[in-house]
């Protein structure tokens, strides 16, 4: 009797525990499993939307289309593509974004470090799986922007066809 008493009060200790735990889940404002689904839904989408050089840089050509660069605001002072505005992606709100893209419908262009071959100082390239474009593009979808372009080429530093400005550009 003693030692079911003993369970009974380790069950319901470790019970009230697990429901401390998840109530203060369920008070956060992070959601790991929406970010799952919403990802498997952008997972098709974001296929039929990866460009090549040739198709991204004519792309920019057309006025009303925004090249965004989301690395951080050093990284994109020292060097960017040129025409591309910026906002860090740590920093991406509804509100910051409606400021800068207020037209959902805009056609926007995103690349990132590992789209750049060739100048590891300004373009460091990160893990294939943690490269910037595939949280920027998550998050530009899930905050309602659906005309978004990723350059799926990966280029190299010296081509021709890429104009870069900032303080690092010779």
């Amino acid at each position: 009797m003693k030692t079911t008493l003993i369970i009974i009060l380790i069950v319901s200790t470790s019970m009230s525990v697990i429901s401390q735990e998840n109530k203060k889940l369920q008070d956060s404002k992070v959601d790991y499993n929406s970010f799952l689904e919403i990802s498997e839904e952008v997972l098709e989408y974001r296929q039929a939307r990866l460009v090549p050089l040739d198709q991204f840089l004519d792309f920019a050509k057309d006025t009303g289309t925004i090249l965004l660069d989301t690395r951080s605001e050093s990284a994109y002072n020292k060097k960017h593509l040129k025409g591309a505005i910026h906002l860090n992606f740590s920093d991406f709100t509804e509100k910051k974004l409606a400021k800068l893209i207020p037209d959902k419908t805009t056609r926007i262009l995103i690349y990132c470090n590992n789209n750049i071959d060739g100048d590891t100082l300004n373009f460091p390239t990160k893990k294939l799986p943690l490269a910037l474009n595939i949280p920027t593009f998550i998050n530009l979808y899930g905050y309602g922007y659906k005309y978004i372009y990723e350059l799926s080429s990966l280029v190299p530093i010296r081509d021709k066809r890429l104009k870069f400005i900032g303080s690092e550009v010779e």
